[in-house]
């Protein structure tokens, strides 16, 4: 099969050499027909006077100053053409006022600027030069009326400069038709070349590209028409035609919905595929017609059909997995709680003593199980929240006390890594109205990280305060950090940060339980790190109810026990050497 390369419509032509055009060759054919006059006139018996010199002069001089310029090119200046055309005007107007004026033998140059401008570029230069003609020839029958122009020449000399007039403007008019043709000749050429090409493009459409009237019948196609979908049909009987029985009248109302609102689409079952699915697109263009698309979309529907069938799938299956874990809360959690009370009894050696050996394996197996039992909460706890079923169990308290209880309870990991756990929180109550339990694992959790991602010693600090109705909670480390790839990932489910080993102490359900409670308190989570810098992780929760009663900033206590600001306080018991206590109550 054989194709033929067409020219690109948006290409533009290449420039050509730059040779004699029609244009210069008139010109230099109006200054030889001038200077054949001239050597004619001077062999005429008899003195010429100066007036038929200077009217040669005035009509050569235009031509002079115009020959460099092509003058038939439209990326020229419209100004020098403009200042070209008034020299043609003053200069041929000056010629007939020389000889006599609008009866005198050279009249018929008045008309050179028309000459002029036919072979220049723009068709508007047309009517630039019939104006300047016009006013060129006021100009010489007014001084023709006053009796300001010499006598006009008599004999051999007026038949020279007469014919010398009628050559040249007739062959300035004759090359502006000449130029037209070819400029048109061009043109024509050009739009025939972008109509082939625009043809070619339409009829290899993939497809079917329809216009359609105001009562629904096609009137032009291009293109290929999708599956179940023919052109006699629709051309013959109208673009309904191409619809099931069914879906016929949604199409009609279609073309009537796109003339009213200037666009539309639908899908429809074409006649003769009630198997396939067509899309039709219309777009009004005028208030009578419209232009179409016809276009198959069966395999990307089904596509669609099977995406959202496997979604819909799958969140079921989630749904259905969240719902069996939190339903499991209770048949987990009965038998670890027996096997950790069991082996705290035989730690305690309730019953009678033990070996040093079974001592150690009970140990390990309370150890065991509750750290089993943290992570079987932390499942369950997600799974509640993702099948939402997890309620909150608001209560009015004071914030501090659930995060030192959380410091408490992480005084012997913190311990057992050499870190040092500090923290700052405010000497007046923080009174929220919250979920205990949810504030408290929220601590717990950011500690639990902290410490994990924090080096021998190194140091965590948890700070509280209060603001405009917000309580906020940061723990930050001076750890390793977190890389930003690992940092898009955190907060999500099941997602870990870190290399193996810190990987294998957990199962990344830690922040993004964080996060939950933090939405289910109507707070945000904010995490901001730096390899090698540390970790900041800031929760805000909009649950303060009172503004602080001390205007004092935060303070960070002594490493002692602080009492707090009630008289004949109790001491406080002790949180460990490296827990900084603030005012436990």
């Amino acid at each position: 099969m054989e194709f033929e390369t067409l020219p690109d419509p948006f290409k533009r032509p290449a420039p050509q050499a730059r040779g004699l055009g029609t244009a210069r060759l008139w010109r230099l054919g109006w200054l030889a027909a001038i200077c054949l006059a001239a050597g004619a006139t001077a062999f005429l018996p008899g003195r010429v006077g100066w007036p038929i010199w200077a009217a040669f002069a005035a009509g050569a001089i235009p031509a002079l100053v115009s020959l460099p310029i092509a003058g038939d090119r439209a990326g020229e200046d419209d100004r020098i053409q403009s200042l070209l055309l008034v020299l043609w005007a003053v200069g041929g107007s000056a010629a007939a006022v020389l000889t006599g004026g609008v009866s005198g033998a050279m009249s018929a140059w008045c008309l050179a600027p028309v000459a002029a401008a036919s072979t220049q570029t723009p068709s508007r230069r047309l009517a630039e030069g019939a104006a300047l003609s016009l006013i060129g020839g006021c100009v010489a029958a007014l001084t023709q009326l006053s009796g300001l122009a010499p006598a006009a020449p008599t004999g051999p000399l007026a038949f020279i400069m007469g014919f010398l007039a009628l050559s040249t403007t007739g062959l300035g008019l004759a090359s502006g038709l000449l130029i037209g043709r070819r400029r048109s000749g061009v043109r024509d050429s050009r739009h025939a070349s972008e109509l082939q090409s625009l043809e070619v493009m339409l009829d290899g459409l993939p497809n079917l590209a329809i216009a359609v009237t105001t009562r629904g019948k096609v009137t032009a196609v291009r293109g290929a028409p999708p599956p179940g979908v023919t052109i006699v049909d629709i051309v013959n009987r109208g673009l309904a035609a191409a619809a099931a029985p069914n879906d016929r009248q949604r199409v009609g109302g279609a073309i009537a919905q796109a003339f009213r609102e200037g666009q539309v689409s639908i899908t429809f079952n074409p006649a003769l595929g009630l198997d396939r699915i067509v899309a039709l697109d219309l777009q009004r263009v005028s208030p009578v017609l419209l232009v179409g698309l016809l276009r198959d979309v069966t395999v990307e529907r089904t596509r669609e059909s099977d995406l959202d069938r496997a979604r819909a799938d799958a969140e079921a299956l989630a749904a259905g997995r969240a719902r069996f874990l939190a339903n499991m809360s209770h048949e987990l959690r009965t038998p670890l709680n027996a096997i950790m009370g069991f082996s705290d009894i035989m730690r305690a050696r309730m019953f009678g003593p033990l070996s040093d050996r079974y001592g150690e394996y009970a140990e390990l197996i309370h150890e065991s199980g509750g750290h089993l039992l943290d992570l079987i909460n932390d499942v369950l706890d997600m799974s509640k929240i993702e099948a939402e079923r997890f309620e909150l169990s608001r209560g009015v308290f004071d914030a501090r006390e659930a995060v030192q209880a959380a410091m408490r309870l992480m005084r012997v990991q913190a311990d057992g890594a050499g870190v040092q756990l500090r923290g700052v929180l405010p000497p007046a109550d923080l009174e929220v109205d919250a979920d205990r339990r949810a504030l408290k694992q929220i601590v717990l959790n950011l500690i639990s990280n902290a410490l994990k991602f924090t080096p021998r010693g190194g140091q965590v600090t948890v700070t509280a305060d209060g603001y405009d109705g917000v309580l906020e909670i940061v723990v930050a480390d001076t750890g390793v950090g977190i890389s930003p790839e690992d940092l898009e990932r955190l907060g999500r489910p099941y997602e870990q940060a870190g290399g193996v080993d810190q990987r294998a102490k957990g199962t990344g359900l830690g922040l993004s339980l964080v996060r939950a409670f933090a939405k289910l308190h109507g707070g945000e989570m904010h995490i901001e790190s730096r390899l090698g810098a540390g970790t900041s992780v800031s929760v805000r929760l909009p649950v303060l109810l009172a503004p602080l009663r001390a205007a004092s900033p935060p303070v960070e206590p002594s490493p002692e026990p602080v009492a707090p600001p009630s008289p004949d306080p109790e001491p406080p018991a002790s949180l460990g050497d490296n827990v900084i206590a603030f005012a436990p109550r």
